[in-house]
């Protein structure tokens, strides 16, 4: 049973200020010499898209970098570009991103660097040997840094369910060859439903659409996986083959987590900030009404129990009125899971249980409250 750290976010007075209660996070997991002096640590983060703004915010990531400095370590902020057409596929617009969401030196302590490279291929092939791949790629500065605080902002997602700590090292950690090896899935166009809008044209990084017929049709030979004409049709006329495409979707995230992990054993804190639990990734550029209250900050260093805890806090709480979440539950009545009530087709859950199959981690925690 893995040790899942948490504190509230009440505060009565300066030192129960967010700030200090994530260093107490802190300090409850780290031990004296859990690093050697000099070390170079990796905070690994989602910077957000422009334009959305339920991510961590800068200032909570300072403390981290204090109290790593404070035990000799350096650290830097880093992510990785993304597969789909944005403000972050590559490197130079990647930083441009991270800056105007307040992720600069000046305000966390550390730089940012971006851990694939200007263009996405600096990367290396790790061997993990499970179900789905025999390597997976993890990006260059990832990979080769000592250690790593992986901060997650716990939320809904599209196809994975849920976003966590195993969401954040799976795709956060692969470069755009990698999330594509993840991405397998490819949608397709439901030729009555589509009204020839052009919309999925205009999102698709790699042009792989034509008109058949004055409909759309998606070239599989030429797509990509990333999902962005999915998200991005307003007459539904896009879909997957939800029945089998989403469990090996799941499956192979939980594979390129455990291999960005591989190299650091003992050596990846994982915290988990639920706080503005959106519906959506914070990839999107913008960011929904929070579908629960805020709950707290959890720590620990076993990336499947924290997002297990993370998965439990959430769906015990009552949807917050006037979110998604609350608009589904008026319609289709009670809801055991918020992220499947969210996005029906998901499956979640696999991200714990088969985290668990391949030795990532345990789905049996005990939660210890910090003040």
């Amino acid at each position: 049973m893995s040790k899942v750290f948490i504190t509230d976010l009440r505060a009565k007075s300066p030192k129960d200020n967010r700030q200090n209660k994530i260093k107490r996070l802190f300090d409850a997991c780290i031990g004296a010499g859990w690093l050697k002096e000099g070390s170079i640590a990796a905070i690994k983060l989602h910077f957000g898209e422009p334009g959305g703004d339920a991510f961590i915010q800068p200032i909570f990531v300072r403390p981290i970098v204090e109290k790593l400095k404070e035990n000799g370590v350096q650290s830097f902020l880093t992510d990785t570009n993304t597969l789909y057409a944005g403000q972050r596929a590559n490197g130079r617009d990647h930083l441009m991103s991270a800056y105007q969401n307040g992720f600069t030196a000046e305000v966390t302590g550390a730089p940012v660097i971006i851990a694939d490279g200007l263009r996405s291929d600096y990367y290396y092939t790790i061997p993990v040997n499970l179900k789905h791949f025999e390597t997976v790629k993890i990006a260059g500065d990832i990979e080769k840094a000592d250690a790593m605080v992986v901060m997650s902002h716990f939320k809904g997602h599209e196809m994975a369910g849920f976003g966590g700590a195993i969401k954040n090292l799976a795709m956060g950690c692969a470069p755009a060859a990698g999330k594509r090896d993840q991405h397998s899935t490819r949608p397709f166009v439901k030729p009555k439903k589509c009204v020839a809008c052009g919309r999925c044209f205009e999102v698709c990084p790699v042009d792989a659409l034509s008109y058949v017929d004055g409909k759309a049709k998606i070239h599989k030979d030429i797509c990509i996986g990333c999902g962005d004409c999915l998200a991005n049709c307003a007459f539904e006329a896009i879909a997957l083959d939800w029945t089998t495409e989403l469990t090996d979707f799941t499956e192979k995230m939980v594979e390129y987590a455990y291999g960005a992990v591989a190299s650091k054993k003992d050596k990846v804190l994982y915290i988990n900030f639920l706080t503005r639990i959106s519906p959506d990734c914070d990839c999107c550029g913008w960011s929904d009404s929070p579908i629960v209250s805020d709950i707290g900050i959890l720590a620990s260093f076993d990336p499947v129990a924290i997002d297990q805890a993370c998965f439990d806090l959430v769906n015990a709480q009552k949807p917050l009125e006037g979110s998604r979440l609350a608009d589904i539950v008026k319609k289709n009545g009670e809801s055991k899971d918020h992220f499947k009530a969210l996005h029906p087709n998901s499956v979640g859950e696999l991200q714990l249980s088969y985290g668990e199959a391949v030795g990532l981690g345990s789905t049996k925690y005990e939660l210890v409250k910090i003040d």
